[in-house]
């Protein structure tokens, strides 16, 4: 919990001036960001090697590693955030709670393919778009974990244009309308 809380303060103080979330979100940081993350950690075996794409103030690819750091001390995180700026603070945040983790500054499609067991974005792209840099960062027998709002079934139908995959929606813990949807299998159709 320590962790955490380091990471909230830092979060904070640095906020203003990169803008790692949005400012209306900061006040309800705790729900809608770290527990938010959290339940991501919780819908997977957390073993061999996460990749967090799109990283940026941490969620949850940060909260991840923390979490690791005493539940799941093999686990390699792997963070990628194309923002310097985001990347300093991840680095920083990383150093700052006592965690490893590897932070790669470059765009998704520009990172050498990862192998991930587990491949984890919030609030990135659509899930077709999601789906291709799973076919090129995840493991084929790995996991991809992605938060999703209220339209997750119109995008689950669309990505089925263009993708063969296997989806369990997880209902969230902390929007009763969003799930967390657990995709295994991804191939081009």
């Amino acid at each position: 919990m320590g962790r955490l809380e380091r990471f909230a303060d830092l979060l904070e103080k640095w906020n203003p001036r990169i803008n790692l979330v949005s400012r209306n979100s900061l006040g309800d940081l705790w729900t809608r960001h770290i527990v938010d993350s959290v339940q991501v950690f919780h819908c997977a075996a957390p073993v061999g090697h996460w990749v967090d794409l799109g990283s940026g103030g941490g969620f949850p690819g940060l909260v991840v590693a923390i979490l690791a750091h005493e539940a799941a001390p093999g686990l390699r995180v792997t963070l990628i955030e194309s923002d310097q700026r985001k990347s300093t603070f991840l680095r920083t945040a990383a150093r700052e709670t006592g965690v490893t983790c590897e932070v790669l500054t470059q765009r998704i499609e520009a990172v050498a393919p990862q192998g991930a067991d587990i491949l984890s974005a919030r609030a990135l792209a659509d899930l077709d778009t999601l789906l291709e840099f799973s076919a090129r960062h995840l493991k084929p027998d790995g996991v991809a974990l992605f938060p999703k709002g209220v339209t997750w079934e119109k995008e689950c139908a669309a990505a089925r244009e263009r993708w063969n995959f296997q989806a369990q929606p997880i209902t969230s813990k902390t929007d009763p309308d969003a799930v967390i949807l657990k995709i295994e299998g991804v191939s081009r159709a």
